[in-house]
């Protein structure tokens, strides 16, 4: 088995206690052409959206709400949220510290828009 072929292990506890910044994707595998990303967040993000893809969140730790212009959903530990393209959101910790793991395709900013974007980071 040549080494690009071997199976990766990632241990998410271990990769999240390497950073402590917020709203800061840190990508912790590919696949395919997308990345596995790994967020920490507090309060509120901001406004925007992705006219390109979807949004998969995967809600690690804690409690976690997306507010979208006419309402809002919150998901805790275990549940999953899609929010379609083009759908404008803002992502929000607003009772503590939230952990996260993002599917995006590579290369996707976070904010939808490379100006105003916290690039994801390889960690």
């Amino acid at each position: 088995m040549s080494e690009d072929a071997r199976p990766l292990k990632i241990r998410l506890e271990e990769k999240l206690s390497q950073f402590d910044d917020t709203w800061a994707p840190k990508i912790v595998a590919r696949y395919n052409d997308n990345e596995v990303r790994l967020v920490k967040a507090e309060g509120e993000w901001v406004w925007h959206r992705h006219d390109e893809t979807d949004e998969l969140f995967l809600i690690l730790q804690g409690e976690f709400d997306m507010d979208f212009r006419d309402s809002t959903v919150t998901v805790g530990p275990g549940e999953l949220l899609l929010v379609p393209r083009g759908v404008e959101h803002r992502p929000a910790a607003r009772r503590g510290q939230v952990r996260l793991l993002l599917i995006d395709p590579a290369g996707t900013p976070n904010t939808g828009d490379v100006v105003t974007a916290t690039p994801a980071v390889e960690l």
